[in-house]
């Protein structure tokens, strides 16, 4: 039956070829692969460290952490993975190394999970917010330098409002500096199985940040899996502050039947971005989508990868009863 969800969505695709370029050898980053590939059942991003196993997709040799090419950014990256077992359902250009953008802040959240976890960090403890981290642009909640918050603040405000400010705030109390704590999200990426990432900010603002589609599907499952109960942080419709109510940056939230999470990102060199996730009955479906034109495309690309995946799991569950 996968083979049947291979054809609609590769048709899908076909049909809609503003919302997926095909790439042509020319077009690709170096290393990057060309055209359209899918996957047979069987493959997984679930605990491999290799993208690309038999998916048609070429894994880059270690570390392969090129900046994106000017085709790279003309391209658009996409991949649907069954959150379950990893496995992969359908992916198109998944390996290009490109610009996370806010989608960074997985990772950052990833990281201060992991502390909470461990008990060396606390949801009432309090941060300080420094110069520079106030002297981020936007996307912020607009904190003066020596204003204070407090970690659970701090995560909704990343999580629903994608607070530049508050993402460095909060770096520089897990890891002393915001380059510090980077070289510990770059850390644990490759604990992750995330080959083809690197940060050097926790922000995703413009810098030298580099994933793949892949990679943040492999984010995305971790999150998921390691975080199970921190996770309805990314379902929060919006969040309060000052006087003000913040609403999430990602619009599917409610608009899209089952759908609770991840991130959106953008910079004008990344693209619009989306990492999402689904569940229906027993069922759930990460899909990621990087470098789209516009935030319309990008949602509805997301959703109709994810529709049909939902669709092909209605379809064999017919099948067996």
């Amino acid at each position: 039956m996968t083979t049947i969800l291979v054809r609609r969505v590769s048709t899908l695709l076909c049909a809609a070829a503003a919302l997926a370029l095909p790439v042509t050898p020319s077009q690709s980053a170096r290393g990057a692969p060309t055209g359209v590939a899918v996957t047979a059942s069987g493959s997984s991003v679930g605990g491999l460290p290799l993208p690309g196993i038999g998916t048609g997709l070429p894994a880059f040799a270690e570390p392969a952490l090129a900046p994106p090419s000017v085709a790279a950014r003309r391209t658009v990256s996409a991949i649907l993975i069954d959150a379950r077992d990893g496995r992969v359902l359908f992916a198109q250009g998944a390996n290009i190394v490109r610009r996370p953008a806010s989608l960074t802040k997985m990772m950052t959240l990833f990281l201060t999970f992991d502390a909470l976890d461990a008990d060396t960090l606390q949801l009432t403890d309090t941060i300080k917010v420094s110069r520079a981290a106030a002297n981020q642009p936007p996307s912020r909640l607009g904190l003066r330098p020596g204003t204070t918050l407090t970690v659970g603040e701090a995560i909704r405000a990343i999580a629903v409002s994608s607070a530049n400010d508050v993402a460095v705030a909060l770096a520089e109390k897990l890891g002393g500096s915001e380059a510090g704590f980077a070289r510990r999200m770059t850390a644990k990426a490759r604990t992750l199985g995330m080959r083809h990432s690197l940060f050097t900010n926790v922000t995703g603002l413009p810098g030298a940040n580099l994933t793949t589609a892949t990679d943040m599907a492999l984010l995305s499952k971790a999150l998921i899996d390691r975080h199970a109960d921190r996770y309805a942080y990314f379902s929060t419709r919006s969040f309060r502050w000052a006087g003000r109510q913040l609403q999430n940056h990602n619009h599917m939230l409610g608009a899209f039947d089952g759908l609770d999470g991840i991130k959106t990102g953008y910079t004008v060199e990344a693209g619009f971005n989306l990492a999402a996730s689904a569940r229906r009955g027993n069922r759930r479906l990460i899909a990621v989508v990087l470098g789209e034109r516009s935030v319309q495309a990008r949602d509805r690309l997301v959703a109709q990868i994810l529709e049909r995946g939902f669709d092909e799991s209605d379809v064999r569950n017919d099948a067996r009863g």
